[in-house]
């Protein structure tokens, strides 16, 4: 082997160690990340939920600069727009969720009454249950319960940071989207690499196009199985059928824990209004064959394969974000999700189980291309 073929394998043998110790101290940074976010949550929640807003409101900001209205205005138009939509979903449910909260009793005295019915069924593995229990010689445990407060009390005190934070956030969002005219001249004018400037002009469009085209389309299905809940609920007989058309809507921006938690209030109130339990059931079971129907076919036709994602993916990055920022992280999750997703494909993804057996790091979208 000559020299020179000598100093290339040194030299590509240091490149293999630096990049497994980037790969090994990434890796430790990825599980300090959750726990540094849950710390932050104050910090980084308000900071990532005002890039989504500004992702999903800078087209129609665009929009209404494309009609002569200028930059600061117009971006402060889009929030505007946005927290009017936002106060008008609330208003349409919180004051008659609270009405169903108030009628809970009475519900579980009827739904208390079905369980009666079946607990004939079951009283034969009770006394089984009781008669084990007395001959293993298990005791009955004295529970003690502690109080906790009230529902109304943990409100009035969460109200002034959520307001705090709420408020922080759409400010964030004004001046993200104010700024997005300067980022974009200053991307592709203040670099030396105009090449290098138009990737990455090129890859904030694609996330925000991809972003907002996603979040336009998931609304607009969304409030079509709200439209037709409500007017089932409103066929059935439930009261307050717009509050219900707006739960199954919201809720539907959770992947599948969503149209779980609202199939299981529709089966809940509907076992404490009807006289059986087929009736009772029925709006759950309706629903969720309208959901399968969503979920199948309809979402999968209008968003078509760019916006076709791993389910398994969807799980990691709902459970993560749910488990790090709670409700709030759960319905961002999909959207970021999306994002890191786009970034990726312009950036490069990391090709961790193809670096492991000696190829490169990261494969870039024109290697991709190429190899396909």
């Amino acid at each position: 082997m000559t020299k020179p073929d000598e100093h290339a394998g040194e030299v590509a043998k240091q490149s293999r160690i630096q990049a497994a110790l980037l790969l090994v101290a990434t890796a430790l940074l990825l599980l300090a990340l959750p726990f540094a976010l849950t710390a932050g949550k104050a910090f980084f929640l308000p900071i990532v939920t005002a890039i989504v807003i500004t992702v999903a409101l800078s087209p129609l900001a665009d929009a209404f600069g494309r009609l002569g209205i200028p930059n600061s205005l117009n971006a402060a138009l889009a929030v505007v727009v946005f927290v009017a939509a936002l106060a008008l979903g609330v208003s349409l449910i919180v004051q008659p969720a609270a009405d169903l909260l108030a009628s809970l009793p009475k519900t579980l005295q009827v739904i208390a009454g079905h369980v009666e019915q079946w607990r004939g069924d079951v009283r034969v593995i009770t006394r089984l249950g009781d008669q084990m229990s007395r001959l293993t010689g298990a005791r009955h445990v004295q529970q003690v319960v502690v109080a906790a407060p009230s529902v109304l009390e943990q409100a009035a005190y969460a109200t002034p940071t959520l307001l705090f934070e709420s408020i922080l956030t759409l400010l964030m969002a004004y001046f993200m989207i104010e700024s997005r005219v300067r980022l974009r001249r200053r991307l592709l004018l203040d670099r030396s690499d105009l090449d290098a400037s138009l990737r990455v002009a090129r890859a904030l469009r694609d996330v925000q196009q991809r972003v907002g085209a996603y979040l336009l389309t998931v609304t607009l299905i969304n409030i079509g199985v709200g439209v037709i809940v409500g007017l089932g609920a409103w066929a059935y007989g439930f009261d307050s059928p717009v509050m219900w058309g707006g739960i199954a809507a919201l809720l539907n921006f959770l992947p599948y824990f969503g149209p779980l938690v609202t199939g299981a209030l529709l089966g809940a109130v509907g076992l404490g209004t009807a006289d059986t339990v087929l009736l009772g059931l029925l709006p759950a079971l309706l629903y969720l064959g309208l959901h399968a129907v969503e979920a199948n076919i309809v979402t999968p036709a209008l968003l078509g394969r760019r916006f076709t994602v791993n389910p398994v993916a969807i799980l990691v990055a709902f459970s993560f974000f749910s488990w790090v920022w709670g409700a709030l992280g759960a319905i961002l999750s999909i959207p970021l999700l999306i994002i890191l997703l786009a970034l990726f494909e312009h950036m490069g993804s990391p090709n961790v189980v193809g670096f492991l057996f000696g190829e490169d790091l990261f494969v870039g979208e024109g290697e991709e291309k190429a190899e396909g």
